[in-house]
């Protein structure tokens, strides 16, 4: 009997030894954190989630350094646009060109048109009475007369003031041939080939010469040569050019050279010197470059537009300054003219497709798309972890201390985290938002400003469920020995009650990860989150809100919205695996 006994214990053993350990069996042998592992580790759906979420740190904090451009680099390139070349109108404003060696003051150009305006033809401005004479054609000189002396008069007999200041000597048989006009009542008389003027007054009178003082026209005037700019410019050739338009003359003299003059029509044409070389252009069309294009209009070119624009075609020919024959169109708007071509301009290569320079095309900024996810997925991860770890402590430390203390601590500290719930969330986010952008914070200070806005903000799921895990630990055995053994609160709390809350915080802290990155997508989405010239993923699909960009360019916006999917749905799968694994009744 005894030897079958002992017989059948020894099949036993030998059946024991040969079923397969079960989960109940290895954790006899192996520790609760090679437990856990083994358990997440035959989860394949966490091992993918992990695989996908090492993917995206390796793509975002490696990939930057072999890949060659930057998040903030500006792609250029060479196309030809058709762009604004020059500006043409017809000036319609009286241009005063003043007298050589005369002094004629901006201010009295006011009371000039003034005068015009009410058709008066004589205007006072500094003391000093100017005339308008009206040459026609919208050209005037100004002239006024120029008291030489003044005398005082007495029974027929003039006393001048000769010596004083304002009044020169004159000559002696000036003074006569003055009295002599005086008496015999004229108003003006001539004196060695110079007429002059009696002026009277009461028991006064003066001598005066008329001077021309400006001329006053709405033609310009732009010089061929360099050398005869001093000319053009001068009053004497302006006035020379005048006269013989209005006297429809071909051709006048000045300084001693003959010019000859072709025009298109009563506004606009050319003086040729004796040579027969284009001398100056008179019109009344001003040309002017675009503002802050740098570009320099030669005055042949310049004649071509006024030719085209008086001749009314749409477009010219002509060489520009490289010697290309270029066509040039021209554009009438009211009363201005828009002359264009077609120019090489440097331009930004904006929605670029994808190609071998930019993998992934370029945005509407002309940055590589590529580098920008790269970059960008640092932010968006790093906040994620941050934003996390910040809620951790808050909602530790909070909810342990309530469900330590319990009572009175309890609810007023429950009651805190209700009021806090309160506040609306995304709207308080969008104002938070809205203050950092009056600001003008800078984007890097506010991505750590961002982390903890987002921290402080969500603590209090984390705070509800410490609490109510500690509330059930609290009252166990190894938490009476702790009292017993007389430790104190803080390593009671954060000794032995946190740690055993400690697996379920992992869960929720891995699987919060994702919805702290899609939080950071909305406020990116919204604008107020990450902000130019940093990049988040959440900012690269806000590309998607323009209608245009949406339908037309996916490149931009499709990469980030597939790598937010895809971390998230990482970190879904890994906090799914964690769970199980922590769950002591899994048996797989």
């Amino acid at each position: 009997m005894e030897g079958s006994s002992l017989d059948k214990n020894k099949d036993m053993q030998k059946q024991q030894q040969q079923q397969p350990a079960d989960d109940t069996a290895r954790v006899k042998v192996l520790s609760p954190g090679m437990m856990v592992y083994k358990r997440f580790i035959r989860n394949k759906l966490a091992i993918i989630g992990l695989a996908i979420i090492a993917a995206m740190f390796l793509f975002s904090f490696a990939g930057g350094f072999f890949y060659p451009h930057g998040q903030a680099q500006v792609f250029k390139g060479e196309a030809h646009i058709n762009l604004e070349y020059a500006i043409a109108t017809y000036n319609t404003e009286l241009r005063l060109y003043a007298a050589e060696g005369v002094t004629f003051p901006p201010q009295a150009y006011a009371p000039f048109l003034l005068a015009l305006s009410t058709n008066d033809r004589e205007f006072t401005h500094g003391g000093v009475n100017y005339i308008i004479m009206d040459e026609g054609g919208e050209f005037y000189k100004i002239g006024g007369y120029v008291t030489l002396a003044e005398g005082d008069e007495f029974r027929g007999m003039i006393a001048w003031r000769d010596g004083e200041e304002g009044s020169p000597e004159l000559p002696a048989k000036l003074k006569k041939a003055f009295e002599d006009a005086h008496a015999d009542g004229y108003d003006e008389f001539i004196f060695e080939g110079v007429t002059y003027h009696v002026i009277r007054g009461n028991r006064s009178c003066a001598i005066a010469v008329y001077q021309d003082f400006a001329v006053a026209s709405r033609r310009a005037f732009d010089a061929y040569d360099p050398a005869g700019a001093g000319v053009v410019s001068s009053y004497g050739f302006r006035l020379a050019v005048e006269e013989a338009m209005f006297n429809d003359d071909d051709y006048f003299s000045y300084g001693g050279s003959s010019y000859r003059m072709e025009m298109l029509d009563a506004d606009n044409g050319t003086v040729f010197d004796s040579s027969g070389e284009a001398f100056a252009d008179i019109s009344v069309i001003i040309i002017t470059p675009p503002t802050g294009s740098g570009i320099t209009h030669p005055i042949a070119f310049k004649k071509d537009i006024r030719e085209a624009i008086v001749e009314s075609v749409p477009f010219f020919w002509t060489e520009t300054a490289n010697g290309e024959r270029t066509r040039f169109d021209v554009q009438r708007i009211n009363q201005h003219f828009f002359v264009r071509t077609d120019q090489l301009t440097e331009v930004i290569e904006i929605y670029y497709p994808p190609s071998k320079q930019n993998w992934l095309g370029t945005d509407a900024n002309g940055m590589d798309i590529l580098a920008r996810l790269m970059y960008g997925g640092r932010i968006s991860l790093t906040l994620g972890f941050v934003v996390v770890l910040v809620q951790l402590f808050i909602g530790v430390v909070f909810g342990g201390i309530s469900s330590y203390f319990g009572g009175w601590v309890d609810t007023v500290m429950m009651r805190f985290v209700d009021l806090f719930n309160t506040i609306p969330y995304f709207p308080m986010m969008i104002i938070l938002g809205s203050i950092l952008d009056a600001y003008r914070v800078d984007p890097v200070q506010r991505i750590y400003i961002l982390m903890m806005l987002l921290g402080i903000m969500g603590w209090t799921g984390i705070a509800r469920t410490v609490r109510g895990q500690i509330l059930s630990l609290r009252e166990q055995d190894f938490m009476i020995a702790a009292e017993a053994a007389g430790l104190s609160v803080g390593r009671r709390i954060f000794k032995h009650l946190v740690p055993n809350v400690m697996p379920l915080l992992i869960i929720n802290a891995t699987m919060g990860l994702g919805g702290i990155i899609i939080t950071e997508a909305t406020l990116s989405f919204l604008g107020m989150g990450v902000k130019y010239p940093l990049a988040s993923w959440g900012q690269m699909s806000n590309a998607a809100i323009n209608e245009t960009v949406l339908t037309f360019y996916p490149w931009t916006w499709l990469p980030a919205g597939i790598l937010i999917f895809s971390t998230v749905l990482g970190f879904m799968f890994v906090g799914d695996g964690l769970r199980d694994a922590f769950d002591p009744k899994m048996k797989r």
